[in-house]
């Protein structure tokens, strides 16, 4: 198998966030198919530091690595957007260094395949390219800043960035040998747009030998009906849903049970996640040491999501804890299980409420549809499982160079 580049706008490690599980498993699993040599972005120090773990983790399959803290400035790139007519979050990520390391790993005749994670990174793959190149992804990216664009003060840049940034989507799907996307739902709806392009969807999996309720690990105390989101709280859909719930659909859920608590569990809480914390019935946990934790003894996860592309890893996460899982229809959408056994949909406040309700009111069925829920994750989400298209995909580059 040749050797291969991995680019990822974010280094992926540790897996402690959606997007970083997905790259840290598919540089992983990349590793057993050859020698792969990584360059990616890092948010800050601390976390380009995560450099040793990642190559002590990848066991002798990485070879060289390049990672660079990124330090662009958004109102600095966003003048440079406008400027040169590109997308913002293509701009962001412009890096001459990193342009060099590429040039340097791909002049070096061994490696025969690039994999590109995320839709910034493909600038830095030439064109053409001699290599096999394909482009992960993962979400379609302009789709989100089109729903992002619907309302608010920003609405004007949200709509020029979709629709530039699915302009270079779509220049890049043309390039790509394969482009890729984690859920079916992702890839038919860019396909609608881009019908020339050669796409599939490779789905998120799960550590089902981590995520497991029968594993050791801290468990927080249990006081009282516990209604718990997980994610990265500075994320704006995340933040938007969190918000949304607790101030409309739990003053309903705590009608029927005025002990119930949400709790908000992720690190980087916005300052409008912040102030949650001080209305009745409502905690904020900032970062913790472990998130198991706090869903092992959850009564109900919620996923409440207005905005959510591709697979929510959160809701994944709560499933194989054998956790009852409340999904917005955006949360829900890639996940392949059966509503009503393995998990609850609800639109709005009063669905959300009527269903957690439901689930407090019954712990029984709680408990099964939990039990279902880990039952369906443990059926079809290993990484193994879902990552295995890989090897067929990188064995194309070696046909392509012979070609």
């Amino acid at each position: 198998m040749p050797e291969i580049l991995f680019l990822a706008h974010r280094i992926p490690y540790p897996p402690d966030r959606g997007d970083k599980i997905r790259s840290w498993n598919v540089l992983k699993h990349l590793g057993t198919l050859g020698r792969v040599h990584l360059a990616c972005f890092a948010d800050d120090e601390a976390d380009a530091a995560h450099l040793g773990a990642l190559r002590a983790a990848m066991g002798g399959s990485l070879g060289e690595a390049h990672v660079e803290v990124r330090r662009k400035a958004k109102l600095f790139a966003a003048a440079e957007a406008l400027a040169l007519g590109k997308p913002i979050s293509l701009a962001m990520f412009a890096s001459e260094g990193m342009a060099s390391f590429a040039r340097h790993i791909l002049a070096q005749p061994e490696v025969g395949a690039v994999y590109a994670f995320s839709g910034q990174m493909a600038q830095f793959v030439p064109a053409p390219c001699r290599q096999l190149f394909v482009m992960d992804f993962v979400d379609m990216d302009s789709a989100k800043f089109g729903d992002y664009a619907g309302a608010g003060p920003l609405r004007w840049v949200h709509a020029r960035e979709a629709r530039t940034l699915f302009a270079y989507e779509r220049e890049t799907a043309a390039r790509a040998d394969t482009s890729l996307f984690v859920s079916e739902a992702e890839a038919g709806l860019f396909r609608t747009h881009a019908p020339e392009a050669n796409v599939r969807a490779i789905s998120n999996g799960i550590d089902l030998d981590y995520y497991d309720p029968d594993a050791y690990f801290p468990r927080e105390p249990s006081a009282g009906p516990m209604i718990v989101f997980t994610g990265q709280m500075d994320y704006r859909p995340n933040v938007e849903a969190v918000i949304a719930f607790a101030e409309r659909t739990l003053p309903i859920v705590r009608v029927g049970a005025p002990q119930a608590r949400f709790v908000i569990v992720g690190r980087n809480p916005a300052p409008a996640v912040r102030r949650l914390a001080e209305r009745e019935g409502v905690v904020v946990t900032g970062s913790v040491p472990d998130v198991r934790s706090w869903l092992a003894v959850a009564d109900v996860v919620v996923a409440p999501l207005r905005i959510a592309r591709g697979i929510q890893n959160k809701v994944l996460e709560a499933m194989a804890m054998a956790r009852p899982v409340v999904a917005s229809p955006a949360a829900f959408e890639g996940i392949d299980a059966e509503p009503g056994r393995d998990l609850l949909v609800a639109d709005g406040p009063q669905e959300e409420a009527s269903a957690v309700l439901r689930l407090l009111a019954d712990p029984s069925a709680a408990q099964a549809m939990g039990q279902a829920a880990r039952q369906r994750v443990e059926t079809g989400y290993r990484w193994e499982a879902r990552l295995t298209p890989l090897a067929e995909l990188l064995g194309a580059a070696e046909r392509k160079a012979a070609a």
